[in-house]
């Protein structure tokens, strides 16, 4: 071997063949005519349309549970001062029941039309974004859920809190539409919010982020959590502001960890291969010249 040079079979092993591997698997997978491709989409919406309309229908059956539980929070107050749902129109009690439906169609069948996404997004991909797309899909998803459970237990003590700086005097007249609306966005912002970590592991692992960036920003990120909790669930209730700040700082630490890891590896491949570290996975980068 001259100059350190990589024998002919592990030449295989280098980023610049790992690249040249991937522009090749890329070019068979790009082979496919646009008819094809939207031929191929059609079949997937086609499927994923007719799991959400299925879901949506059973959805309906149970909407009315679901509305007595999330408007027990106003009945409760109800019996120690004026409060209640109201309707404006005709129709805003049946299309609050159909948005209901709907939403939880959306979720119920969630594995399928997410699997549909899925088996039309990854045949372009080569093997190395396949491990990503898969980390972060079976990642992100639990996270989002159980981001959006949390959500679901803090939304009757965010109400009931809120709604109790009336006084008994006061009457408290809410629109169902508005209620809904209200629970479902701070249901949907808490989970989106646990699903972030996930992100900047992803963009470490394309090159955007380093674990050091990732570290160096710790104090903005905790600030930035504590103030979305505190948007999101009331001022006066500490216990739920904890209870869901906890884990979002305990998350974006272990997103910096993962970082840090894949930067060690990183850093470790080039070096064995003599290569100078780009990227995220290198802190230490002096400049040339």
């Amino acid at each position: 071997m001259i100059d350190g040079a990589i024998p002919g079979p592990a030449k295989r092993g280098t980023a610049r063949g790992y690249r040249r591997q991937g522009r090749g698997s890329r070019a068979t997978e790009e082979r496919m005519s646009l008819g094809q491709h939207l031929v191929e989409m059609r079949k997937r919406l086609i499927i994923s349309g007719l799991a959400i309309t299925l879901g949506t229908i059973g959805g309906f059956i149970v909407a009315e549970e679901v509305w007595e539980y999330l408007r027990q929070p106003i009945l409760a107050l109800a019996a120690s001062q004026n409060a209640s749902i109201n309707y404006t129109s005709i129709t805003e009690a049946f299309d609050l029941r159909v948005q209901i439906a709907f939403v939880l169609g959306i979720l119920g069948t969630s594995p399928i039309w997410l699997y549909q996404i899925w088996a039309f997004v990854v045949p372009a991909l080569v093997r190395k974004e396949k491990r990503y797309a898969l980390g972060f899909f079976f990642s992100a998803v639990p996270l989002f859920l159980a981001g959006a459970y949390l959500g679901w237990i803090i939304f009757p003590r965010t109400v009931t809190l809120m709604l109790g700086f009336a006084s008994n005097e006061d009457a408290t007249f809410l629109t169902a539409r508005y209620f809904l609306d209200f629970v479902i966005k701070l249901v949907l912002a808490i989970g989106i919010a646990f699903v972030l970590p996930v992100f900047l592991v992803l963009f470490n692992f394309i090159g955007i982020l380093s674990a050091k960036a990732i570290l160096a920003g710790w104090r903005i990120a905790v600030l930035l959590i504590v103030i979305f909790t505190a948007l999101a669930t009331p001022a006066a209730d500490i216990l739920a502001m904890v209870f869901l700040s906890v884990p979002m700082v305990v998350l974006y630490f272990a997103a910096a960890g993962v970082a840090w890891l894949h930067d060690k590896s990183v850093a470790r491949r080039l070096a064995s291969y003599d290569v100078p570290a780009t990227g995220a996975g290198n802190t230490d980068q002096k400049p040339v010249g």
